[in-house]
């Protein structure tokens, strides 16, 4: 019985490892036919060359700058487990002889969190980990609903949670300067205080520093509420494609710009010394009230740090679920995002210049001229040929097409893949045009909601 169960076994492994052969080979065949007919459209643009180059150039330009963030990510994995010690050594066949188990510590900033409170301090303490080298630091910065009920609650059942009673609000930034400089790990954690890490997979996000060149590290991050609504969902593929591809590209080069807030860990040694600096940031005379983490990552590569995404851990947020609270979220990141892109310009070329002039001025010029482009396209369809904005539109969505097929190949069982084009429509038509909104707005320091 056994030897028959043993052979059922051995066919249904065959059976699945064949079935998974063919699944990749359809994606293969549909992303080759996707790129070409990503190829029959830019040769229809550039007949257009003569008339409109600009246009024409940026259609282009952007295309091949898109594709090329996708062919990177292919590489991720490779570059990742050349830098992660235990990595290396199980690719060539050597036993570990030691483990590495710093000491770390969680900072958790909230404000107002009485429903999300508990699930991220209970899932930090449920980490795979030595219990003694875990330390969690709560910063309740101001809160005026139950939160600090909570952490009372929460301090009786786990006694070594560390709770900073705030009772005016200083703002996120403080709090997280307030965490790290108490903070007794040699790795520290920041998470949002409506997210957490799997704690099965935590060992995932501290394996890394073992290698000394690794500054940060940032987790895979899923929303917690996906299925709420089709915003919800539509979320759930952009984080999926902003963390396993394009912060995935970056990582292949060890250049990560944003260390997610809701996930990610910093070497103590690090940050601490740019703490104060960081913590009193300002722009245009004024204190910088967001992009902490974006802020943090600079100063971090700046330092002369590797930066890393691993999706062998994961994370799990709360996503907007109103398109008034998402554009209130956009605005805040994109304000954040421009004036990093200022700082981090600074510098970055000389630090990574490859990646600087292929990758990071290239985005900031698609990212400023996508609302440009866009309205053209539009403009185009009223006072030229329709055709040259059916061009542009199905351009987009056959980019937005590989770059879901890619979604696929790595993530077969991901269901929420086919809302990666509502999102790619929601993104042309709305959300690329809040960056000049935020651009007026960005002498308005106050924080927004979720």
């Amino acid at each position: 019985m056994h030897t028959q169960e043993l052979t059922q076994f051995e066919h249904l492994t065959e059976e699945r490892a064949e079935n998974s052969l063919k699944y990749r080979m359809m994606i293969l065949f549909l992303g080759m036919i996707a790129l070409f007919l990503v190829v029959v459209i830019k040769s229809k643009n550039i007949n257009n060359l003569n008339y409109d180059p600009l246009f024409v150039g940026y259609t282009l330009f952007v295309t091949t700058f898109q594709l090329s963030r996708v062919l990177s990510a292919m590489f991720f994995k490779k570059s990742l487990y050349e830098v992660i010690p235990e990595k290396a050594e199980a690719e060539k066949g050597a036993i570990k002889k030691s483990v590495y188990e710093p000491r770390v510590t969680f900072v958790i900033p909230c404000k107002n969190e009485e429903n999300a409170i508990e699930k991220t301090i209970t899932q930090c303490f449920a980490a795979d980990y030595p219990k003694e080298k875990i330390e969690v630091i709560v910063i309740n910065d101001g809160s005026t609903d139950g939160t600090g009920e909570v952490l009372k609650m929460l301090k009786k059942k786990f006694e070594s949670l560390i709770v900073v009673d705030w009772k005016e609000n200083k703002g996120k930034r403080h709090g997280m300067a307030e965490g790290f400089n108490r903070a007794k790990g040699e790795i520290i954690i920041q998470l949002d205080s409506d997210s957490y890490i799997v704690p099965e997979e935590f060992r995932n996000l501290i394996s890394p520093f073992e290698n000394p060149e690794i500054g940060g590290v940032c987790a895979h991050a899923d929303p917690e509420n996906a299925d709420t609504n089709i915003l919800s969902k539509m979320q759930a593929a952009y984080y999926f494609m902003s963390f396993r591809i394009l912060k995935a590209a970056e990582s292949s080069h060890y250049v990560v710009f944003c260390l997610s807030g809701c996930s990610s860990a910093y070497r103590k040694e690090a940050v601490l010394p740019i703490m104060d600096t960081w913590l009193n940031e300002t722009f245009l005379g004024k204190p910088v009230t967001w992009g902490d983490d974006r802020a943090l990552t600079n100063w971090v590569l700046k330092r002369g740090y590797k930066t890393i995404y691993t999706d062998e851990v994961r994370a799990r947020t709360i996503v907007p679920t109103t398109l008034k609270q998402l554009f209130k979220q956009q605005v805040r990141w994109k304000k954040g995002w421009f004036v990093n892109s200022i700082n981090a310009g600074k510098f970055v070329y000389k630090k990574h210049p490859f990646v600087a002039f292929t990758y990071f001025y290239p985005l900031i010029l698609v990212t400023l001229l996508t609302p440009v482009m866009a309205t053209k396209a539009v403009y185009s369809a009223f006072t030229e040929e329709i055709s040259n904005t059916i061009f542009y539109v199905l351009g987009v969505m056959l980019v937005a097409a590989i770059i879901t097929l890619y979604y696929r190949y790595v993530a077969r069982d991901n269901k929420h893949w086919g809302y990666m084009f509502l999102w790619a429509g929601l993104n042309m038509i709305v959300l690329s045009f809040l960056l000049y909104y935020a651009l007026l707005t960005i002498q308005n320091r106050k924080w927004g909601t979720r």
